[in-house]
């Protein structure tokens, strides 16, 4: 694809997978040399199960930077990205991740979405020594990042089972089978819910991906007779599950992650089909400032409202974080000192700032907590962070939010 320059401010971006920059990447170890630009990679799945959400993370990566760099840049750094596209395929996105680290030298790597892709470029930053920013769901995630260098600005896994499980018991579930994609992700999804949930599981089914039929898997689930389905799914099989669920005459009711049950779900199956479906996705910190702030810069970079990407906050957030982090190591400080910065930008027990340029000018008097636009950034000791969720049912062919879920 086309290399994209953003010339305001030094932001650059080139968006795909054999992107070649005209620029000098950072020395050996990621330090930031006086008067160079800090070269960061943003890592999203612009194509495959993803594209529906990561030209938009993209994008929120670029407008944090073109803020940072508006703002005189980071400790008197610029800015500067490099797009690469996942593909939402682990081997794409592991063939990325090595020309963002090996040739492009890139101090950081923001964005990565789906835990297979996340856990499969973990192995490469990590011996790279590069930090990881990711919004993906996968336990193994936290407990595989022996050197802190994993950051998860997304739910985990098993904290979107213990979301769904409060749903359940809200509606008045009985009993519930589960049916889950077979990868890390999937299968997180629904073993959180059965951990976490006190009714009855009927039926529990993992599935292979890419295939053109899952009737036999959903038979299997459906003669169990449970009062509602969980899933731990993605939009292309979620589509087929449930367009054969309705040939077959099905009655009980969904639970499903947003990203697989969303506007395009309905799009391909009609509002028929769909009516009653429950989503279920983390939800951004609406009310605070620097949502509103995110908010408006994302409509006039994309034409839609953040509520129509809950990953563009995240990645936004995931460039913000760094850039105060960059500031608070100080000038010519490596990968490493700003890796060491982040939980104290982001963490409580600092003065409440809600842009990069406040928490800027708040450093010069002692210690920040940055309050994000995807949530509020108080990352535990695995660098993962736990939102708020959002319960949406589908009405008559929309998607409208009922209840936010705390855990």
């Amino acid at each position: 694809m086309k290399n994209l320059q953003m010339n305001r401010r030094h932001v650059l971006a080139g968006l795909g997978t054999t992107a070649a920059l005209a620029t000098v990447g950072l020395p050996v170890k990621h330090a930031r040399a006086a008067g160079s630009p800090a070269m960061i990679g943003a890592l999203n799945p612009v194509s495959g199960a993803g594209s529906a959400y990561g030209s938009g993370m993209q994008k929120a990566i670029i407008m944090a930077a073109e803020e940072i760099n508006a703002a005189g840049g980071a400790a008197g750094q610029m800015i500067e990205v490099i797009g690469e596209d996942t593909q939402t395929s682990p081997e794409a996105a592991v063939n990325a991740a090595k020309k963002l680290v090996e040739v492009n030298n890139v101090g950081a790597i923001l964005g990565t979405w789906s835990s297979g892709v996340t856990l499969a470029v973990m192995p490469i930053t990590t011996a790279a020594g590069v930090p990881l920013m990711c919004t993906s769901g996968a336990p193994a995630i936290s407990t595989e990042d022996k050197a802190d260098l994993v950051w998860r600005f997304q739910a985990t896994n098993d904290r979107f089972g213990r979301a769904f499980a409060k749903i359940a018991d809200r509606e008045g579930y009985k009993t519930a089978a589960t049916m889950a994609f077979n990868n890390a992700s999937g299968i997180g999804n629904t073993e959180g819910f059965k951990k976490s949930w006190g009714g009855e599981i009927v039926g529990d089914v993992v599935y292979e991906p890419k295939r053109p039929s899952y009737r036999s898997e959903l038979q299997q689930v459906m003669a169990s007779n449970p009062d509602v389905i969980v899933m731990g799914s993605y939009l292309p099989d979620t589509t087929i599950i449930l367009r054969e669920w309705f040939q077959l005459g099905g009655k009980n009711k969904w639970i499903i992650p947003g990203w697989a049950a969303n506007d395009k779900l309905v799009e391909a199956l009609g509002a028929e089909v769909c009516e009653g479906v429950i989503s279920v996705e983390s939800v951004s910190n609406e009310s605070a400032e620097s949502y509103a702030h995110f908010d408006k810069g994302y409509q006039a970079a994309t034409g839609s409202p953040a509520s129509s990407n809950v990953y563009a906050a995240m990645t936004y957030d995931m460039m913000i974080v760094w850039g105060l982090a960059m500031a608070a190591a100080g000038e010519g400080a490596d990968s490493a000192a700003v890796n060491a910065k982040l939980r104290d930008v982001g963490n409580p027990d600092g003065a409440e700032v809600y842009t990069f340029a406040d928490g800027v000018e708040a450093l010069k008097s002692g210690p920040i907590n940055y309050q994000g636009a995807s949530s509020r950034l108080d990352f535990d000791e695995y660098g993962d962070v736990t939102p708020d969720f959002g319960m949406s049912v589908i009405k008559d062919g929309k998607i409208e939010r009922v209840a936010v879920v705390s855990i």
